[in-house]
């Protein structure tokens, strides 16, 4: 389990990355949500990709799930596991 941390540094490619993703979460251009928000709902997006990705592994063929679903942060492999490509 992640340990609590209460300060969290930003390079400049992480806060482009936290301002693209205020701007997906702002429920209009002039909100400003919490960066906590902008981080729950960015783990939440990432906990339902790997849920749908176990989903429709078994539905559709693997070509397709790739093409489809595949990220940077998670994929399908082959057509065995779902892998976390993050680290």
């Amino acid at each position: 389990m992640a340990t609590d941390r209460t300060t969290l540094r930003l390079s400049d490619e992480r806060k482009l990355k936290l301002d693209k993703a205020t701007a997906i979460v702002a429920s209009d251009p002039s909100d400003d949500p919490p960066m906590s928000e902008v981080i729950d709902a960015a783990l939440e997006h990432l906990i339902q990709s790997e849920e749908n990705l176990e989903d429709v592994r078994a539905k559709y063929p693997p070509q397709t799930v790739k093409d489809c679903c595949n990220t940077d942060v998670l994929g399908l492999r082959y057509q065995t596991s779902i892998e976390s490509r993050w680290r």
